[in-house]
């Protein structure tokens, strides 16, 4: 692909917009807050953001500055640097390419909360079987995922400007305003349950903040460090191909240190708000122990939620999965455009055939996930003790094995092989200030892949 040709976005703000609406997906609005109920709430919180400054920092300038130096996708950008670490592209074009499929499978599945709330009946998704009986079933799930699949693929197929940047630009402070205002709902409900006790949202906002070190021990500081650093594959779209994509995207001219600290608060901004809008409400009506509802807490535990606040819980359920929606679109376009710029850069292919055939196949494999709850079920248990289906195993896969692998060797090639100095360099262009230098080498040569190494380890562990 003509570098002089190459897409790229129009400065900063669309950069910063388009990596945040990728990193403000399903893993923030969905997966953040049962992991923060689940871990103790404000302990969850503390040990996150600590490694969202470090760990997490990390891995985002290393892959952002891995695509603008570069100026290509993930499948080649990593050869650029050195021939012999090629492979390196062939696995963060993988990781992408399992992603996807089983992303707009969920995407359908928001989509059909969506629909369900939008046509006044979200009393439907109270029924204990609502969930299981629309995923088991053959033909809505695959209908509501190809729709899903469509609206990411238009906004891929129309580019980066006029297509990613132009709707992040209209997606993004539209899911903020949604956000702030469950948030500031969310914190002034209160409800007396069966046995006349009384919570409040402000008592939930309490718990999910406040840090609770009762019966803490040393081996639950690291499960809940390890399901941190899980999580923050998912916060800031790290070991994905995604980052290293936009980063080939980016102008020369833009700080590259200042957007990436704006990536960095936007989206623990956004992770932390979604824990503040979805955990005091479940805790108002369900106690601690909804609390501990887990992957289910949004389309199980929340509906039940939206119930108890009547008429205007059908207004609130749609609007919530109005938000949802928007934030899976942004995610899986990001995971799509990922797989798209490195065949393009790849192999030559326009953009409209690059499309066409990855979101073409991608399709195909989110057709055989669909299945995996009715004619292609099976049960497997995972190295990890987990019991597991399709859609499981391509997340164990990609998540649990691919994305830790990935990480660790691109310390290895950045920190030890190509050394830091190199994009160090590019954080320091146009004679722009790299503030934290000294903490990003020594956490990327050094601590990054011992905490990597460790997080690998526990896809083999029993737990």
């Amino acid at each position: 692909m003509n570098k002089k040709n190459r897409n790229s976005f129009s400065g900063s703000l669309g950069f910063v917009l388009a990596a945040a609406g990728s990193a403000v997906g399903l893993g923030n609005i969905w997966r953040f807050p049962y992991l923060a109920a689940r871990d103790g709430g404000g302990l969850f919180l503390l040990i996150y953001i600590l490694l969202a400054v470090t760990f997490g920092f990390t891995l985002l300038i290393t892959e952002v500055a891995i695509g603008r130096r570069s100026q290509q996708g993930p499948l080649t950008a990593y050869k650029f640097f050195n021939p012999k670490w090629a492979f390196l592209g062939w696995l963060s074009f993988v990781i992408p390419y399992i992603i996807y499929p089983y992303y707009c499978v969920i995407g359908g599945w928001v989509l059909k909360y969506f629909a369900t709330y939008l046509s006044l009946s979200g009393k439907d998704a109270v029924a204990d079987d609502f969930f299981s009986s629309f995923i088991t079933s053959q033909w809505e799930p695959l209908i509501l995922m190809a729709i899903f699949a469509m609206m990411c693929f238009y906004i891929v197929y129309k580019g980066v400007e006029k297509g990613i940047e132009k709707y992040s630009r209209i997606i993004m402070p539209a899911l903020v305003i949604m956000v702030t205002f469950i948030c500031i709902y969310s914190l002034f409900i209160s409800h007396t349950d069966a046995n006349g006790v009384t919570r409040t949202g402000l008592e939930g906002a309490v718990i999910y903040f406040l840090p609770n070190f009762d019966g803490l021990t040393l081996r639950r500081i690291l499960m809940i460090s390890l399901d941190a650093m899980g999580q923050l594959f998912y916060s800031l779209s790290i070991a994905m191909g995604i980052m290293v994509a936009y980063g080939s995207y980016m102008k020369k001219s833009v700080n590259l240190g200042q957007a990436i600290d704006r990536i960095e608060v936007f989206d623990t901004l956004i992770a932390v708000l979604a824990g503040l809008m979805i955990i005091p409400a479940v805790y108002v009506f369900m106690g601690t122990e909804g609390m501990g509802a887990g992957p289910g807490l949004m389309f199980i535990a929340l509906p039940k939620v939206f119930d108890h606040l009547g008429a205007f819980g059908m207004i609130i359920g749609m609007v919530f999965f109005l938000m949802v929606l928007f934030a899976a679109v942004t995610s899986a376009v990001s995971i799509l455009e990922a797989i798209v710029t490195s065949v393009m850069d790849k192999f030559g292919w326009s953009r409209g055939k690059s499309v066409c055939i990855m979101a073409g196949t991608g399709f195909l494999w989110s057709v055989v996930v669909c299945l995996g709850y009715n004619v292609f079920y099976f049960e497997y248990t995972l190295p990890n003790g987990a019991m597991a289906q399709i859609l499981d195993i391509f997340d164990y896969v990609s998540n649990n094995l691919l994305m830790p692998i990935l990480a660790i060797f691109t310390c290895i090639l950045v920190g030890w092989v190509v050394k830091p100095k190199l994009l160090v360099g590019e954080m320091r262009l146009n004679g722009y200030r790299f503030r934290r230098k000294k903490l990003y080498i020594v956490m990327l040569k050094y601590v990054v892949p011992i905490m990597l190494t460790i997080l690998l380890l526990t896809a083999f562990i029993k737990f």
